[in-house]
């Protein structure tokens, strides 16, 4: 998030599928939010935010009408605006995600899929990282995976990689936890300002 890319740029997506969540009322249990972006060639994707190339926000099309403003409300506080508003797109899509054996797979409508699993660390057991830089309240600790593919595909673009980073977590995450970082995060830009 903070170093430069080895290569061009820094690309690629997340996804968060929600097992059990509500705003306000609104149940969101089974629902998914994803994104794609890709940060400018040669430059780290934290100092390059805000300038972005593109970012595509992908909702889950099977959210009824105030689930639906839900997602676009939880996508607008968890997704940075990495790219200006004009580069920045937002899709219902199917969202489907399959654990098969190590095997993680998930499709985002036609415009991606990718497939990846967990590595195992020196000692045994999953590779965790905990707290690197960039980290909100969903990336605070993540156990460190590698891809066995990705394709991905819109108008502008045909990616089609492997063996590249994947980061799986389990959280718990609520909007206390957000305001806080928020709030940090504004008084840490402050200071970098001065």
């Amino acid at each position: 998030m903070d170093s430069k890319p080895t290569r061009m740029n820094c690309a690629g997506g997340q996804v968060v599928f929600i097992d059990k969540g509500t705003y306000g009322g609104v149940s969101l249990d089974g629902l998914a939010i994803g994104m794609v972006g890709q940060s400018p060639d040669g430059e780290a994707m934290m100092e390059s935010m805000g300038r972005w190339p593109f970012v595509y926000i992908f909702l889950d099309e099977k959210a009824n009408p105030e689930q639906r403003k839900a997602l676009e409300a939880i996508a607008a506080q968890t997704i940075p605006p990495a790219a200006s508003p004009e580069h920045t797109k937002t899709f219902w899509v199917p969202i489907s995600r399959t654990v098969e054996g190590n095997e993680h797979n998930v499709k985002i409508g036609n415009y991606e899929t990718f497939s990846a699993h967990l590595v195992e660390g020196g000692m045994g057991g999953p590779t965790k990282i905990v707290n690197p830089p960039g980290a909100d309240p969903i990336h605070k600790e993540y156990e460190q995976g590698r891809t066995t593919s990705v394709h991905y595909k819109d108008g502008e673009r045909n990616w089609d990689w492997k063996n590249t980073n994947y980061m799986f977590a389990n959280f718990d995450v609520n909007s206390d936890d957000y305001q806080k970082f928020l709030a940090a995060m504004m008084q840490k830009m402050g200071a970098e300002k001065k």
